[in-house]
């Protein structure tokens, strides 16, 4: 009878851990996989932007046009992006503690300063555009042809902004289908009407411009119906003149500090290659601006499980659940490194395939040959980091951040100097996985291998 009761209980013990490990993979899914979808939509918008700009009369060079154009917005935008990132790991921590108050007031406060940083990008587009334009090399048609998309482009700047910090604020209330249906209705959008200004209106690389104006502006108006419809109840909890206030908005920043230095240095790793491209000749430019849409495509996807980081361990650091968010860190990682050999797998055999959706290019196919080892390895060096970004900022653990990503971009110069008198091109992509590994390294050893999260 005894030992009839011991098994019972082994049994289940054994069916209630099963049970809780497959809940724990089922919230990280179920946050993970919309993120993925919506996440992977911009790379995939901007992959249809290139395919449609490499199918113009002068493709290569609308191509490096979009390349250097897409720099200066990337260099724009990645440094507003603490405004989603911090959103989320705040909301999220706040939505733990049940705090609904301060939800909604760090909503306030991020849509305030999102409308600001957009305001002063518009005003500033001359200055901003044109300093840009000028440390950049290429020929004169490339600068001409950027031009154009800039100048039109920028006015989605309002638009773009503003989905940060509405679309970090999901993610922090665990809502992730809402990115999701936003991505998918601004890349029908932009598709559409990119199609249509170029090759039935002839309006050349603007038309892509134009079209990405139109999508970002539906993106937003569809998002903000939407949290109407499910979030109005917690305008009750919204104190304007306590979100707003100077106190209020100073402690929002200097929260978020961290989260800008840290990204301002992948700003410049990211466009420092773009601008060492230019360097090498426009063949070169083209390569590696197509190939580095292979590496925006995975890091995207892997944003997907990085959001959901963000979320879940945002709402256990709240709720101050230390074993919920160790079991859901081992989670993650099972996920992350899943996706990393999927894509290593698919790099390595279909590369040439991929890359023939971007360009018929035969001097751009044979060139790109030279490079595709660093495409098979950058899935398997970039995951962890990715993922630990998520960790890190749902956790709220941004001086971290900071200091590993400002090392790790030290290390990249290095390396880079170091190795472009032999290695030429490869020297490039050689410091860029070595920023992607030493970023995972430093956090890691900062962190204590994550155990400060949980003590």
């Amino acid at each position: 009878m005894a030992g009839d009761i011991k098994v019972g209980g082994c049994e289940y013990f054994t069916i209630f851990v099963l049970l809780k490990t497959v809940l724990v993979h089922k919230k990280i899914l179920n946050l993970a996989i919309p993120n993925a979808i919506s996440s992977i939509t911009v790379p995939l918008l901007g992959m249809v932007d290139i395919a449609i700009a490499g199918r113009l009369p002068d493709g290569d060079t609308a191509i490096g046009a979009l390349a250097v154009g897409t720099t200066i917005f990337n260099f724009m935008y990645w440094n507003c992006v603490f405004i989603r990132m911090g959103n989320s790991g705040l909301t999220a921590q706040a939505y733990g503690a049940r705090d609904f108050k301060e939800c909604i007031n760090i909503l306030s406060r991020s849509i305030f300063l999102s409308l600001i940083m957009a305001l002063l990008l518009v005003l500033f587009q001359t200055t901003i555009g044109e300093m840009s334009f000028s440390i950049m090399d290429g020929s004169q048609a490339i600068h001409d042809l950027g031009r154009e998309y800039f100048y039109a482009r920028v006015w989605a700047a309002p638009a773009t902004i503003t989905l940060f910090a509405i679309h970090g604020w999901f993610i922090g209330m665990q809502n992730a289908k809402t990115p999701m249906w936003t991505a998918f209705l601004v890349n029908i959008v932009n598709v559409v009407l990119g199609l249509l200004f170029v090759f039935k209106y002839d309006m050349g690389i603007s038309g892509i411009a134009w079209a990405t104006v139109a999508a970002q502006y539906s993106g937003l108006i569809f998002s903000v119906a939407i949290w109407f419809l499910k979030y109005s109840r917690f305008l009750e909890y919204l104190d304007f003149k306590e979100s707003l206030n100077l106190s209020s908005l100073i402690h929002f920043l200097n929260v978020n500090k961290d989260i800008l230095l840290r990204t301002s240095c992948i700003v410049m790793v990211y466009t420092f290659f773009t601008v060492a491209s230019t360097s090498m000749g426009d063949t070169i430019l083209t390569v590696n601006m197509l190939l580095m849409q292979f590496v925006t495509m995975f890091s995207y996807l892997s944003d997907g499980v990085g959001y959901a980081a963000e979320s879940l361990i945002g709402k256990y650091f709240g709720a101050k659940n230390k074993i919920a968010i160790k079991e859901c860190i081992n989670k993650l990682f099972l996920w992350a490194g899943i996706i990393a050999v999927f894509f290593s797998i698919v790099y390595a055999t279909s590369w040439s395939y991929i890359l023939s959706i971007f360009t018929d290019s035969p001097i751009i196919i044979e060139e790109s040959k030279n490079y595709i080892v660093w495409l098979i390895l950058i899935p398997l060096a970039g995951f962890a980091p990715f993922l630990m970004d998520g960790i890190l900022i749902g956790a709220t653990q941004t001086r971290v951040l900071r200091n590993t990503t400002f090392l790790a971009m030290a290390l990249f110069f290095i390396v880079y100097y170091t190795f472009v008198g032999v290695l030429g091109n490869n020297a490039l992509w050689f410091g860029f996985i070595t920023f992607m590994v030493s970023r995972c390294l430093f956090q890691l050893i900062a962190t204590k291998r994550l155990s400060i999260l949980t003590k």
